[in-house]
């Protein structure tokens, strides 16, 4: 195709033209999160190295439209701007890098996609690795329209989670992209060393145990927005130096518990591993706590509940696990504090049982 430098392109502005396409994808709450990275899994295979997440009903849409040919344009809801350039110079380290990633990846072109999300922006729920799987999944539906075969779950969560980690320099972890392809409550096993796949998933709770586990959980979002990669090479350049590996493997061997008591739906012992595991990473991870987040912690554990920031903290949200009146009685605490802040707030959210669809 004239103008452009790489052979094996198709332009897909036909395809779209007749049927655009979409797909969408849940973000997630967690703990354990950091041994999803490969530098911390890898090098400690024999612990069981694992991450415990709850897919929510907050979803992230992609859409596909047809756009000129030799181009692709991609606008997102939180972002000011949109992005549009021809295929051979698109950008990989511009905020929509890992979307234009994939995008070359499957190398289409002639395309638009939109981003609209029901995630607040940079609220440590694995916003951005929730809009890739979702890309990805869209590009898939595309992949099919021209003759080829679509990825599976499996396939899915491999590719997204390779484009996002190679395009971070290594420092990113698989369980936002786990989340959001299988959805649910799920214990992820990381064995990044094995042949044929990411992890070993052990789901927990059947779709009854998670409408259950809705009325034992509270999401809050601080309105402090958080930036995740660097908390996250901080933590890993550590881990590498040898610094503060007892507490990670107590930290390890807590999730396991968490991930017991869920399975055997003890909300309240549950509740407990989570402020466990809290516990250990205000030790280990001190720049994951700012004050607002500490005080909804602190708020939590005193109406009985275990509480957490999810993902990699520093702003964003708190979750909270415990029994339902705990829950109940946390509620208007939590609301009180998050006045003080603007744009906080209570998710109205619950478990998402499907995934990536």
């Amino acid at each position: 195709m004239k103008g452009i430098g790489r052979a094996g392109l198709i332009s897909v502005r036909t395809l779209l033209e007749a049927n655009p396409l979409s797909a969408s994808a849940p973000c997630r709450i967690d703990a354990g999160g950091t041994f999803d990275i490969r530098a911390f899994a890898l090098t400690h295979r024999t612990i069981y190295p694992t991450t415990v997440n709850i897919a929510l009903s907050l979803r992230t849409r992609m859409r596909l439209l047809p756009f000129d040919d030799g181009w692709i344009k991609i606008s997102s809801a939180g972002f000011e701007k949109e992005e549009t350039h021809r295929i051979e110079d698109v950008p990989f380290d511009s905020p929509m890098g890992i979307m234009f990633a994939a995008v070359s990846y499957f190398g289409f072109h002639g395309l638009r996609m939109i981003i609209d999300t029901q995630v607040p922006t940079q609220a440590s729920l694995g916003g951005s690795s929730t809009a890739l799987v979702a890309a990805v999944k869209a590009l898939s539906k595309l992949k099919k329209a021209v003759g080829e075969k679509a990825l599976s779950r499996k396939g899915i969560l491999h590719l997204a989670f390779q484009i996002e980690d190679s395009v971070a320099g290594g420092f990113c972890g698989a369980q936002d992209h786990a989340a959001a392809v299988y959805g649910g409550v799920n214990q992820w096993i990381w064995r990044f060393g094995e042949p044929g796949g990411l992890a070993e998933r052990r789901t927990l709770l059947d779709r009854s145990g998670q409408r259950e586990l809705g009325r034992h959980i509270l999401t809050a979002y601080s309105g402090i927005k958080h930036v995740s990669g660097s908390i996250n090479r901080g933590w890993v350049t550590d881990f590498l130096k040898g610094k503060k590996r007892e507490s990670w493997m107590e930290i390890n061997a807590v999730v396991h518990e968490l991930a017991r008591a869920l399975r055997e739906g003890l909300w309240h012992e549950a509740g407990a591993a989570l402020a466990k595991e809290m516990l250990l990473r205000r030790r280990v991870t001190p720049g994951a706590l700012i004050p607002f987040t500490e005080r909804l912690i602190d708020e939590a554990a005193a109406a009985g509940c275990g509480a957490r920031f999810a993902g990699a903290g520093a702003g964003g949200c708190v979750w909270a696990l415990g029994d339902t009146r705990s829950i109940e009685s946390l509620r208007p605490v939590w609301e009180t504090s998050l006045k003080t802040q603007k744009g906080a707030m209570i998710l109205d959210c619950s478990v998402d049982p499907s995934g990536v669809t």
